[in-house]
């Protein structure tokens, strides 16, 4: 996002605006949740609203494209972060023109995921206490960046230096040849990228309508998820929005590709896309690296448990539905 749209106050704009989408979206999706407390979340209310039809096409393309997808690319991430650790995970296996590169992360990323979906098939419990130790994991490295990020970066003129131009949008590519293009955003061009770049947010937010997959197991569904709903899409979009100021008051906005240190590379060109990273490592040093990259690996393999765990719930309702079309053809 700081590359696409080089602008404090666009960003923080950014994650508020993802934060109102999401709390509403949440609130529709609780309506609707108490309306039809049955297990399988936008299945049900896409088959009430469009037919059978249309909502068995949608399980298939849940199972296929968007929770793998989303399942994968937590993968990658964790694969990233544990590279901090074995560097020998860069090392490139071989590569697809200049743009694709395949190495041991994805292999370990892939490893991960089936790991996680052989010990969910063991059992509610399991993948209930793994939810809870890492889930404690995530907040405590989230906590930690906001907490101990406002106490030292205030502490400095960073966080000001951020915000002096904090509406002078550019946008920063890196050319073939290693050298740095910055294009100065205007008009429409600042709205254009805002729209493109929301994505990342946006991603960041999601899944929180995954417990409407579950909403048949839930006691007093038409007052507990419509809560649950709200305060969990609040809470969390408070934490994230704290923690990029937390981010904008350790770390300069702008910076240059290279290794000239945390500082140098600023947001724009934390190493390997790793800015928790980098901004735990100008309060802890260089052990902070390593602290915020454990508890970030932490944090995503928690995370994928709960979505491959919730994938293999959302299958249901659309295979019974398959199953209930076989035996009455029968």
């Amino acid at each position: 996002m700081a590359r696409d749209i080089g602008s404090a106050g666009w960003i923080i704009v950014l994650w508020l605006i993802t934060g109102f989408l999401t709390m509403t979206a949440a609130l529709s999706y609780g309506e609707l949740a108490g309306m039809m407390p049955k297990a399988g979340g936008q299945f049900v209310y896409i088959q009430r609203a469009y037919g059978r039809l249309l909502s068995f096409l949608y399980g298939w393309t849940v199972f296929t494209v968007i929770q793998t997808g989303v399942i994968a690319a937590v993968a990658v991430a964790f694969a990233k972060y544990t590279a901090v650790f074995f560097d020998d995970l860069n090392i490139e296996i071989f590569k697809v023109g200049d743009s694709w590169v395949f190495s041991y992360k994805q292999i370990l990323a892939m490893a991960i995921i089936i790991m996680l979906t052989y010990i969910n098939t063991k059992g509610v419990k399991t993948g209930k206490t793994i939810q809870l130790i890492f889930t404690s994991a995530k907040l405590i490295a989230l906590f930690s960046i906001i907490i101990f990020g406002l106490y030292v970066g205030l502490k400095s003129d960073v966080l000001s230096q951020n915000f002096s131009n904090m509406w002078e949008a550019s946008k920063t590519v890196v050319n073939p040849d290693g050298t740095v293009t910055v294009t100065k955003l205007v008009g429409i061009a600042v709205l254009g990228a805002a729209g493109a770049t929301i994505i990342n947010s946006l991603f960041s937010s999601d899944a929180w309508n995954n417990v409407t997959f579950i909403a048949g197991e839930i006691r007093e569904p038409k007052k507990n998820i419509p809560r649950s709903l709200f305060l969990g899409t609040m809470i969390v979009t408070i934490i994230y929005i704290l923690a990029n100021i937390a981010y904008l008051a350790l770390l300069p906005m702008k910076g240059a590709p290279g290794d000239g240190g945390v500082m140098a590379n600023g947001i724009m060109f934390a190493a390997e896309d790793r800015v928790g990273a980098a901004a735990a490592s100008v309060f802890m040093g260089n052990i902070g690296v390593f602290v915020m990259a454990g508890l970030i690996m932490v944090s995503t393999f928690g995370c994928n448990s709960g979505l491959i765990y919730q994938a293999e719930d959302r299958s249901m309702p659309w295979q019974k539905m398959g199953n209930s079309s076989k035996a009455q053809a029968n």
